[in-house]
């Protein structure tokens, strides 16, 4: 039996509400969801499929903003309980970025395509005019930023804004 997240992607930047969407299927057509840091977590149940064994779209909206998130690295999990030992099964687990957790009052993020001389420092300038805010780039860009020090022309760097 397969369970999928579609969306989000893995590293995606996301908000809150958390959007999450897939295919699943689940014991008596149930499934569990949990969005995580390792410190909190946000937990339910939704129907998806006809019953047992038959696969169905799942969309979802999940209210976080009560959760004490103290990371911005959150997990997005899917599964279903074992009707054998209630264990966790065919868990699907995608790792996302709490915009919320780096601007406050997250809305989005704009994409900077690094030109020739562009810093960190420059583009937080241009975006928040403020060049001591660069590490909100770094954060939104795990998978692009390993050193902020390196950033490369041509690259597509998030940029979450602000209300």
């Amino acid at each position: 039996m397969t369970n999928r997240i579609d969306q989000p992607r893995e590293l995606d930047l996301v908000g809150n509400p958390v959007q999450v969407a897939g295919v699943g299927v689940g014991f008596e057509a149930t499934l569990q969801y949990r969005i995580t840091e390792g410190h909190d977590e946000v937990t339910g149940h939704f129907m998806v499929g006809g019953g047992t064994g038959e696969h169905g779209q799942f969309q979802l909206e999940v209210d976080v903003s009560r959760a004490a998130f103290r990371l911005d690295r959150l997990f997005i999990q899917i599964f279903e309980f074992s009707a054998d030992d209630g264990s966790e099964i065919n868990k699907v687990t995608v790792p996302a970025i709490y915009g919320p957790g780096i601007v406050p009052g997250y809305i989005g993020y704009r994409e900077h395509v690094v030109a020739p001389g562009d810093t960190l420092s420059a583009i937080a300038r241009q975006h928040y005019e403020d060049a001591t805010l660069y590490p909100r780039i770094v954060r939104a860009n795990p998978a692009q930023i390993s050193d902020p020090d390196r950033i490369f022309p041509g690259q597509i760097l998030r940029v979450p804004i602000g209300a």
